[in-house]
């Protein structure tokens, strides 16, 4: 198995390091106590790189007096610190996407807002980059979250993750990521996409890293996750496995459902057949079998119908170049816009 998930994960080459610049995208919603402090431990993390870097915060709808948070940073330190305000919440995929496409970095950081993912692990993130990868996940390891309610369902969930996108990670749900550009081009995110953007690299080619990072409880405002959003997990997962192995060939997907649907009929015509010769019994006086091929049938359809829909969202979106979230305004001269 070892030897299975080094190779699923793609080892990368030693590579001369290179001076590259660094995006930090943090997507915000409701942390006013945070954001200064975390402007603080990025900007004392980066001090001890040798490369460029910007922080983008990117407000969602915050309520609190995030924005006004943020764009006092922006003021006081306009060199590295950009703000995009989203017009309402859009949820944290979306926020992460508009932080992407605001970004100018070779590196893009992904971290989260409410200072439960530690700055000072970035450079060991861009130190792995520096080594080769194309994606660099943190792992925290030793989580500090209720372990009935967010740590157990997580390991359950990168398992499941893990095994069904053949890209084995610890920890899938942890946002402090690094990725090469290149590797965020090519794919739009939706739902709540952004965990697997390391299964849409792994299905490309990327070489992906694994670093333990800290983790610390929650100082200040309330979590946004919850059980309910494990359902939201499982649905996106099975949009992935179907976008990242079917999406060139659905005929192997539609058309095994369809073989298999059509052999547990013959099945269940064979079995009444043989009941009736065996014992007399009328083949359609029984309603069992009707009424669980009709359930079974309907199940099998929403979820088809499910993944067709989410296939239609995306050429809608794709095809009209229509953004999933729309931008109050810009601090900051961000890939090329803002004021």
């Amino acid at each position: 198995m070892a030897s299975q998930r080094t190779n699923r994960r793609r080892s990368a080459p030693r590579v001369k390091q290179l001076r590259l610049s660094i995006t930090i995208v943090v997507p915000v919603f409701n942390e006013v106590q945070s954001v200064p402090k975390l402007h603080a431990g990025i900007s004392k993390a980066m001090q001890t790189t040798r490369q460029d870097w910007e922080v983008v915060f990117v407000d969602d709808g915050s309520t609190d007096g995030s924005p006004q948070a943020m764009e006092v940073l922006a003021a006081k330190d306009p060199k590295h610190v950009h703000v995009v305000a989203l017009r309402r919440n859009f949820g944290q995929t979306a926020a992460i996407s508009a932080g992407i496409d605001h970004s100018t970095g070779d590196v893009i950081v992904l971290i989260d807002g409410d200072l439960q993912n530690d700055p000072a692990d970035i450079p060991g993130l861009l130190k792995k980059i520096n080594d080769g990868y194309d994606v660099v996940s943190g792992w925290r390891k030793f989580r500090k979250d209720n372990f009935i309610t967010r740590t157990l369902p997580s390991r359950i969930a990168n398992w499941i993750i893990s095994q069904v996108t053949g890209v084995h990670l610890h920890d899938y749900g942890c946002t402090l990521k690094a990725y090469r550009r290149e590797v965020l081009t090519g794919f739009r995110l939706y739902g709540e996409m952004h965990r697997f953007i390391p299964a849409y690299a792994g299905y490309v080619g990327a070489s992906i890293g694994e670093v333990p990072v800290q983790h610390h409880p929650r100082k200040h405002g309330k979590s946004k996750y919850g059980l309910n959003r494990t359902i939201k997990v499982i649905l996106d997962l099975l949009t992935v496995k179907f976008l990242s192995g079917y999406v060139n060939k659905p005929i192997y997907l539609f058309g095994g459902v369809g073989f298999g649907l059509a052999g547990l009929g013959i099945a269940g015509l064979v079995f009444l057949f043989v009941r009736r010769w065996l014992y007399g019994i009328g083949t359609v006086d029984s309603p069992i079998f009707l009424l669980s091929a009709l359930f079974f049938v309907l199940g099998v359809q929403s979820i088809l119908l499910g993944l067709l829909a989410e296939m239609s969202v995306r050429t809608y979106h794709e095809s009209q170049s229509k953004p999933i979230y729309t931008v109050r305004y810009v601090i900051g001269k961000v890939n090329g816009r803002g004021r």
